[in-house]
């Protein structure tokens, strides 16, 4: 039996997705110049009026990817409420820092957080985990609904987008 690897089952789905995102954007700032759209009015885009717009998103792939190993080496997670970047520049800064951030981490280091104690915490909200339920039960989930959505905002938008932009590249045999 192969033994759980924390790292193999969080980061390299991170960087892939992560990777996808950054594409997004190159898709995304080429249908503002072809529509004469600003950044701005697309990356303040929504699904809906109560849902948070696409720079949200994009943001939070971040934070919920190396943001999350990050808060579990704390001991504590809170969402990120600052603001995002207005312009697809300051967007690929956010996932492309992720990205090195992702790459930089150290397996080992990360596979010994499984067991470490992890709150989420958020005003008075206070919940428990462990590294390992954190990551994989709540921030990875969130990971992939923030990826998911971006690239539904972008969708509906009217954006050439297609299932591979979103998984990006698999990691195949070779």
């Amino acid at each position: 039996m192969m033994p759980f690897s924390l790292f193999d089952a969080v980061v390299p789905s991170n960087l892939q997705i992560l990777a996808a995102v950054d594409a997004l954007l190159d898709k995304a700032a080429a249908f503002c110049a072809e529509r004469g759209t600003t950044e701005a009015d697309l990356i303040d885009t929504r699904l809906a009026p109560d849902m948070l717009p696409f720079g949200y998103q994009v943001k939070s792939c971040a934070v919920h990817s190396v943001g999350g190993i990050e808060g579990v080496q704390a001991g504590s997670f809170s969402p990120d409420m600052a603001p995002w970047p207005t312009d697809f520049a300051g967007l690929h800064r956010v996932v492309q820092t992720a990205i090195a951030s992702l790459n930089a981490l150290d397996r080992d280091a990360v596979d010994a957080l499984a067991e470490g104690d992890t709150q989420f915490a958020f005003g008075e909200t206070r919940m428990p985990f462990t590294g390992a339920n954190f990551l994989l039960s709540f921030s990875q989930p969130n990971f992939y609904f923030h990826a998911s959505t971006a690239y539904a905002i972008l969708r509906a938008q009217g954006v050439k987008l297609g299932k591979r932009d979103f998984l990006g590249m698999p990691r195949i045999k070779r």
